[in-house]
This record gives structure tokens, C-alpha cells and sequence, in this order.
């Protein structure tokens, strides 16, 4: 055959499409997608450094024990110290937005494919494309169809990020016990009672690895992000690859380090029952039950 098929002509034709005739419903996208992530980072930048690194201490403490609440706050002092701390909340915020919005799109999504075969059927390719498909290829579309910035930024990493909670929370549905749904039957619940109260608590565990998994892949695709302008850490990791600047690339990327161990285990936390409390909050939680 002497002609290929043109595929990406097709893809041009049809984004250009979509910006001739529905570029006012990207733009009302935008619009929201832009406010939400204003306000939630206007929320992360609004108590002081002090109190922020004191909040994500207590929940360390709290969820993990007395090391990993020191981990913490040493990291993020580190952070400050080294004069990163704005970018990094930044980061923060954008991740938060975008784990928000395909935790919001992907959990329903993934309940409706556990509780439809067929649906499953179509939205497991579909999963299948957005995972594999390089991460800076998502960056033109949205760049394209929703301008520079934060809201393409956050589209693609919505777009990358979302398939580990579809997929995982169809998977903790459909590994329920069968005996423990039957007899939520067998008692009268209808589709949403068995829903709420009998499958989502016993898939839970499978739920918040897929939200640890979102927010892992936020993080990462996040900092790629920069290239559209999305702002944060990724700035700095941008700046220090063109300008051959090793300090900058080294600070900025142990920032992400710290920032994403941080998040994978809190996260990782609320996926496991809470058991022992070690270190600290074992001693004064043994002493309270003595009195």
C-alpha cells in the first residue's frame, strides 16, 4: 500500500472541530475547573506554614505513629528552609484538585461497570488507552481546546490519573463476598442499601488503594504539567532541565520526593484498619486506659 492511514489528520480535523463550533462549552469548563482549583489552593495558602505542616504532623501521628509525624515535619521544614514552600503547596493544591475531580468521575464510574458487565466491557479499553498512552500527549489537546495554564494542566492529569480508581473500585465491588450480598438480600435491602451498606464498606481496602494510586499519578503528571503552564514544583523541574542547573533539579525534585512520600502513606493509612499507635500515642493512650 502506498497511502497510510492518516490518523492524526483525523484527530486535528476533529479538535479543530470541536474549537469552531463548542468553544463556549470548554470555556464554561474551564471556568469551573479554574475556580475550584483557586479555591483550593487559596484554602492550602491560607493558614501559615506552621499550622499546615503542623495538620499533615498530627495526621501522621495520628494514622502511622510518632516516626513517620517526625518524617514529616522534617520534610516539610526542609522544604521552607530551602525556600520551596509556596511552589510546593501549589503542587499540593493542584494534585488535591485533580485527585477531587477523578475521584468524583471515576468512583460512580467504576460502580456502574462492577454492576453492569457490559459497561465494564467498554470502559475497560477505554481505561486501557488513557493509561498507556504517553503522558505528554494528553498536554496538546488540552492545551489546544482549553488555552495555557492551570485548567489544561489539571484536565490532562485527570484524564492520566483516573483509571486506577475506576478500575479498583470495580474490583473491590466484584471481589465482595457473595455470601455477605446474598444476605443483605435475604433481609430486604434494595440495589442502594446493598450498595452503601453492605458492598462499598467491604471494598473499601480496594477503594483507597485506587485513591493512593490517584494521587500518586496526580503528583506525577502534575509536575509534567508545567510544560502547559500549570505552575508549582514542575516550574522548578522545568526551569533547572533548561537551564542545566543541577542545585535547582535536585532541590525541586527532592521536594516532590518528600511531598509524594508523604501522601502515599497517609493515603496508604486509610486503606488498613487503624491498629497499633506506636511510639508516643501508644504510651499516653496505655496510660489513659491504666487511670
Amino acid at each position: 500500500m502506498s497511502e497510510k492511514l492518516d490518523l492524526g489528520n483525523w484527530v486535528n480535523e476533529t479538535v479543530n472541530h470541536l474549537l469552531e463550533n463548542h468553544s463556549a462549552v470548554f470555556d464554561n469548563i474551564g471556568g469551573l475547573v479554574s475556580g475550584f482549583s483557586n479555591g483550593v489552593e487559596t484554602l492550602l495558602l491560607l493558614p501559615p506554614a506552621w499550622l499546615l505542616i503542623g495538620l499533615f504532623t498530627a495526621l501522621g501521628l495520628w494514622r502511622i505513629g510518632i516516626g513517620f509525624a517526625l518524617f514529616t515535619a522534617i520534610a516539610f521544614v526542609l522544604i521552607v528552609l530551602t525556600g520551596f514552600w509556596e511552589q510546593t503547596v501549589v503542587t499540593l493544591g493542584l494534585t488535591f484538585s485533580s485527585t477531587l475531580i477523578s475521584l468524583l468521575l471515576g468512583i460512580p464510574l467504576g460502580i456502574w461497570s462492577a454492576r453492569r458487565e457490559r459497561v465494564a466491557m467498554v470502559i475497560r479499553p477505554i481505561l486501557d488507552f488513557m493509561q498507556t498512552m504517553p503522558a505528554f500527549v494528553y498536554l496538546i489537546p488540552a492545551a489546544m481546546l482549553f488555552g495555557l495554564g492551570r485548567v489544561p494542566g489539571i484536565i490532562a492529569t485527570v484524564i492520566f490519573a483516573m483509571p486506577p480508581a475506576v478500575r479498583l473500585t470495580s474490583l473491590g465491588i466484584r471481589q465482595v463476598n457473595k455470601e455477605l450480598v446474598e444476605a443483605g438480600q435475604s433481609f430486604g435491602c434494595d440495589n442502594w442499601q446493598l450498595l452503601f451498606k453492605v458492598q462499598l464498606p467491604n471494598a473499601m481496602p480496594s477503594i483507597m488503594a485506587g485513591v493512593n494510586q490517584t494521587i500518586m499519578m496526580a503528583l506525577s503528571m502534575v509536575i509534567i504539567a508545567s510544560m502547559v503552564g500549570a505552575g508549582g514544583l514542575g516550574n522548578d523541574v522545568l526551569a533547572s532541565i533548561q537551564r542545566l542547573d543541577i542545585g535547582l533539579g535536585f532541590e525541586s525534585g527532592m521536594a516532590v520526593v518528600l511531598l509524594a512520600i508523604i501522601l502515599d502513606r497517609i493515603t496508604e493509612s486509610f486503606g488498613t484498619p487503624l491498629t497499633a499507635r506506636r511510639g508516643l500515642l501508644a504510651w499516653f493512650s496505655g496510660k489513659l486506659q491504666n487511670q
